[in-house]
């Protein structure tokens, strides 16, 4: 039953999406979704009702329809030790393509404004179902619960609405028509001109293990907007969170009397490889992916057909000169490196510290006394095992410990990845930070991307050297995310000429609340296109325009 049209649903959520687009353009702090638990938006209700909800899809069919359905599979396992046993219906390459095919025409006719009114009502329920989401992405992912609720449920809609936002703007930034008249001898020649977005074609939403919502929604909303179906393929170890976001999805398709099939889900089990396949497909015209280096490689150099936006990984590097906030910097950092236990692609990586030391009220501190300090703000962090389990969370897989044991044997060990006990997950595996000294000639060493709780600090000959390891480490190898610490502003001018050369989005000297792995929608920008970790920036005008043209027709008046 058709329960309100597309041209209802923008009209419902004209307001939202109207000051989405502002907030946008201001840069300004705006959200529309609480990001506490405990708000009151929420209702008194909502955690305990999410968290039934969540149990109530524990070793079952999940209740989803996929083009092509044959057999089904449950993959995932839970890092925190809950036997998850969802199982999910699989499908074939060529009845999703098939099928998104079939629903697009219909959906380009919807025009930008209706296909806006229909992103925001499924990010308003996908809103409401957060707590559920945060269940979801914590026992898929391993997140300590209340980044699961944060980034899994409202930041990812505030991504999800910025990229909402951010398409609209640019699809309608022609006339939907235009008269045109040009002075002529006798009368004037006079036109009548209209201009329709039209879909690349079929795009690919690539999800990955660690951040399946907040980095997915950027694409499967941008692309739905420009009037793209979209095939949503999650990673194996993290299907769950995903598949709420395509049933919702589906159900408002369906309530507002378009073909569900704008957006289905494919699954698989580990190693089948079918988002190579699917990318590879000639009407996979768009593709959305978050992950491995060599994968995001792989995809740039085989879907050349398609306009593929990939968010890979580098060496986000921090260059260490000097500071009036010495107790500040140590907590701002041993609070980054230890959030989610480093399994962050915005995670600082290495930490460059010149010979003669950082400057500091109580005098210089070498690199050697600097990593020292920087263990022992890791270990006053997570002094408390329980606190330290909400900080941490949860190893999310085999390769991440795998990782930590080989880079314990590069260069010294100031501070090891201690295992520790959460208290009310026994059964889960957790690490603490791994710290280790290394010197600026160990370069095959901190070049090289180590995804988890793995920092190096690098003795350099002095800060300008730090700031040209810096410039060629990311030009080379790229980074989603900088920063720089010193009180002199010549060497701030110097490290953001440096960001710009090397292009990367670059923090000076955050000492308070904000981490250098944190950034907020509709002001920060996510990523860059500009150095060789990604290719997209969440979300620009550069993310949306790929995934439509503007078609001209014309005739006399």
């Amino acid at each position: 039953m058709l329960s309100s049209t597309p041209d209802e649903l923008y009209e419902r959520h004209r307001d939202l999406l109207r000051r989405a687009q502002d907030a946008v353009a201001a840069r300004e702090f705006w959200t529309p979704y609480p990001e506490g638990p405990g708000d009151a938006a929420y209702g008194t209700d909502a955690a305990a009702a999410g968290e039934r909800a969540f149990e109530q899809l524990i070793g079952r069919d999940f209740a989803i329809e996929v083009p092509g359905a044959a057999g089904r599979i449950s993959p995932e396992r839970s890092p925190y030790g809950l036997a998850l046993d969802v199982s999910y219906p699989r499908s074939t390459v060529d009845a999703l393509v098939a099928a998104a095919r079939a629903a697009m025409p219909a959906w380009r006719e919807v025009g930008p404004h209706g296909r806006a009114g229909v992103a925001a009502e499924i990010l308003t329920r996908l809103n409401a179902r957060s707590f559920e989401i945060a269940q979801a992405v914590r026992h898929t992912t391993g997140q300590p619960f209340m980044m699961a609720f944060q980034a899994g449920g409202p930041h990812a809609q505030d991504r999800g609405l910025e990229a909402t936002a951010v398409a609209l703007t640019e699809s309608t930034r022609f006339p939907a028509v235009a008269n045109w008249e040009k002075p002529h001898r006798g009368a004037p020649i006079r036109l009548h001109k209209t201009f329709t977005v039209v879909p690349r074609g079929v795009s690919l939403v690539i999800g990955c293990n660690t951040f399946p919502t907040w980095n997915s929604y950027p694409g499967l909303f941008a692309s739905l907007v420009a009037g793209n179906p979209v095939i949503v393929k999650p990673h194996p170890r993290a299907i769950l969170p995903l598949a709420i976001t395509v049933q919702t999805a589906r159900e408002v398709l369906a309530g507002a009397g378009l073909d569900p099939n704008l957006v289905t889900l494919a699954v698989e089990e580990p190693g089948d490889g079918i988002a190579a396949t699917l990318a590879t497909h000639p009407a996979v015209r768009v593709v959305d992916f978050t992950g491995s280096r060599a994968f995001g490689d792989w995809l740039e150099a085989n879907a050349r057909h398609a306009v593929v936006y990939t968010e890979k990984a580098g060496l986000n590097t921090v260059v260490l000169d000097s500071t009036d906030d010495y107790p500040g910097l140590l907590r701002n950092l041993a609070t980054s490196l230890s959030l989610y236990s480093g399994q962050m692609c915005t995670t600082p990586q290495n930490l460059l510290v010149p010979l003669a030391g950082i400057s500091t009220p109580a005098g210089a501190r070498t690199p050697d006394e600097f990593a020292a300090d920087l263990g022992a703000a890791i270990d006053r962090l997570l002094g408390d095992d329980r606190r330290a389990a909400a900080i941490l969370g949860a190893i999310v897989n085999d390769e991440v410990l795998a990782r930590v044991d080989e880079a314990g044997t590069h260069g010294r060990v100031v501070r090891a990845a201690d295992p520790m006990v959460d208290p009310d997950n026994p059964k889960a595996i957790l690490r603490t930070p791994l710290v280790l000294r290394l010197d600026a000639d160990a370069e095959s060493v901190y070049s090289r991307e180590w995804f988890g709780p793995i920092s190096f600090v690098v003795a350099t000959a002095s800060t300008t050297h730090s700031l040209e390891l810096f410039r060629t480490s990311v030009t080379h190898h790229g980074a989603i995310a900088a920063a720089v610490y010193s009180t002199s502003e010549e060497i701030l001018v110097a490290a953001r000429q440096a960001a710009l050369d090397c292009g990367v989005h670059l923090s000076e000297n955050l000492t308070g609340g904000v981490l250098v792995n944190q950034n907020a929608a509709f002001s920060d920008l996510h990523g860059t296109a500009a150095n060789p970790a990604a290719t997209a920036t969440l979300a620009d005008a550069a993310f949306v325009t790929g995934r439509f043209s503007v078609l001209e027709s014309r005739r006399h008046v």
